[in-house]
């Protein structure tokens, strides 16, 4: 299976996590559940762009072909997008400051995920 984003031995590999192509992530539960509504045949394929858009982005490309996919609009793949790197976002910052009071108030976020 090839790696999304640098090898694991490339100096560009900074933040990348592997766990990504499995973690239950806001923007994979989001595009599961749109493949799954929009009666896709394969709504697994959401793994395919699920780690993806944190480590790379999502391109206008790629917002469209999701899009037509799941029957939503631009806009809201945009905005599913934005919530998941959120999301991403005040993980790091709990990394980054691991105070373990606002670490106990998120631990159930955190689990739901991993």
């Amino acid at each position: 299976m090839p790696v999304i984003g640098p090898g694991y031995d490339d100096p560009e590999y900074d933040n990348y996590d592997p766990a990504w192509k499995h973690q239950n992530t806001p923007f994979r539960q989001w595009l599961f559940e749109k493949l799954t509504a929009a009666d896709f045949l394969y709504p697994d394929m959401a793994r395919m762009w699920a780690p993806d858009n944190r480590y790379n982005g999502l391109d206008d490309e790629a917002v469209d072909a999701i899009a037509m996919l799941t029957g939503a609009s631009f806009d809201e793949v945009r905005a599913a997008h934005k919530a998941d790197i959120a999301a991403w976002m005040r993980e790091q910052e709990l990394h980054d400051h691991p105070d373990l009071a606002v670490a106990d108030a998120d631990l159930n976020r955190i689990a739901e995920r991993h």
